[in-house]
């Protein structure tokens, strides 16, 4: 029997034969190993991980147009999405515990603004874009493109400046620290439209009472339980230091970012509020009792939870994204429109530069990645219904991700140039002033 044979009968099989596990064994056999080859592919041509991992999706979700459908089902299969909701959970708190309460109130005015103007340009461009290309759609769709170019993915700018060897330069201080609070104004929109969106659904007017409602909820969740966290987090796990059973450290990570999250869920935000707020809480001081006895730091024991789970999200958000689409010139003109909204709208926030040094090209380069963070906002977006009926289609879910996936490409050589460039100004600077 060739190759391909058995792997059809054994794809097609599964989902019906023997036992109900086998089909999920067989697909996270599947995503895990595609991904770190995709991954590696990837990081071998300079780009970032995850760009391989959607790729390897898309080619996967697509199978079909080359005859082969035996994997179609991870499209669908509610058991391998819960893992894809776990893995986003899981890499929203692994972003969060890069940063601290200090480092977020500690950015300084410059970095805030320039988050702030990263966010509203974007958001508008996007929403832009939406009324101009698809003015029926009214403006669920636009609000979701605008929110979705509005996110900036702080993990790929943070491993790109750490490639560069510019992870302490003033550009990467003011990056950063706007690029997470980018983060949390994001979350604070996702929030708002999914408000609206879910108020829609249920037939319910929601006026601007009630949205200025839900946004305020947002960030009183989001201030809460920083606040709140800061100071009970500290003696939960100095008590909990006193157990001796093994794996006490990461069981109470977790689960504290399970909590906040469900937390989060219950006031109607989304499920990763909570999970990156529970990061943002987590600092290495609440484990100094931990470490004092030789355990390894939290950032080193979710590493291999994050590398089983977090892979399994960016896939199968990939395996989502139709290709047949994209034969469609309206939807390749969508792409290319949201990916120059994208691109402009955070050259606009190098204007919050104020009181330092930093080059404004380099930060507005800096901030254009939408990664992991804008496919996590479009999978949200493809899963929220009104009537039924779901308000993204698959044309505008696969723009989204064109524009992820250029913007993600396009950041480390735009950023080694824009570094070079800004280095050599100074220089001619000094040439312009000599005898």
């Amino acid at each position: 029997m060739h190759i391909d044979s058995l792997v059809l009968a054994l794809s097609s099989a599964a989902p019906w034969h023997g036992d109900p596990v086998a089909p999920l064994a067989l697909g996270l056999a599947v995503i895990l190993v595609t991904a770190k080859i995709g991954g590696e592919v990837a990081a071998r041509l300079g780009q970032p991980a995850v760009l391989g991992e959607l790729l390897v999706g898309v080619v996967i979700g697509n199978l079909a147009l080359v005859g082969y459908g035996g994997l179609d089902y991870l499209k669908t299969d509610q058991v391998i999405d819960i893992f894809a909701r776990v893995g986003v959970i899981v890499l929203l708190f692994e972003v969060g515990l890069e940063s601290t309460v200090g480092e977020m109130l500690g950015v300084g005015w410059s970095a805030f603004l320039v988050a702030c103007v990263g966010v509203a340009a974007p958001f508008a461009l996007g929403w832009a874009v939406g009324a101009w290309l698809l003015p029926e759609a009214g403006a669920y769709v636009h609000a979701f493109l605008g929110a979705t170019l509005a996110a900036t993915s702080v993990g790929i700018t943070a491993r790109v400046l750490k490639d560069l060897g510019k992870e302490r330069s003033p550009e990467a201080r003011v990056i950063l620290g706007a690029a997470v609070i980018d983060d949390v104004l994001g979350l604070v929109i996702l929030a708002a439209r999914t408000a609206v969106i879910a108020a829609a659904d249920s037939g319910a007017p929601l006026s601007y009472g009630g949205l200025a409602l839900t946004v305020g909820k947002a960030v009183i969740f989001l201030v809460g339980a920083l606040f709140v966290g800061v100071r009970v987090s500290p003696r939960l796990f100095s008590l909990a230091s006193r157990l001796r059973a093994s794996g006490v450290l990461l069981a109470l990570s977790l689960a504290f970012c399970f909590f906040l999250s469900w937390l989060a869920d219950a006031v109607g935000l989304a499920a990763i509020v909570g999970a990156f707020a529970a990061g943002v809480v987590l600092e290495d001081a609440h484990f100094r009792e931990f470490a004092a006895r030789g355990e390894r730091s939290i950032h080193d024991l979710i590493a291999p939870i994050a590398t089983f789970v977090t892979p399994i999200f960016f896939v199968v958000i990939g395996t989502r994204a139709d290709l047949r689409v994209l034969a469609r010139p309206e939807v390749v003109g969508l792409a290319l429109a949201l990916t120059a909204a994208a691109v402009v709208g955070k050259q606009a926030c190098s204007a919050g530069l104020v009181g330092t040094k930093a080059s404004r090209l380099v930060v507005g380069i800096g901030m254009i990645p939408r990664g992991e963070v804008g496919l996590i906002f479009a999978g949200i977006g493809l899963g929220l219904r009104v009537g039924g009926e779901p308000v993204i289609d698959q044309a505008t879910f696969s723009a989204v991700v064109v524009m992820v996936m250029v913007t993600t490409m396009m950041t480390p050589p735009a950023l080694s140039w824009a570094f070079a460039r800004a280095a050599r100004q100074p220089a001619r600077a000094a040439a312009g002033r000599g005898p």
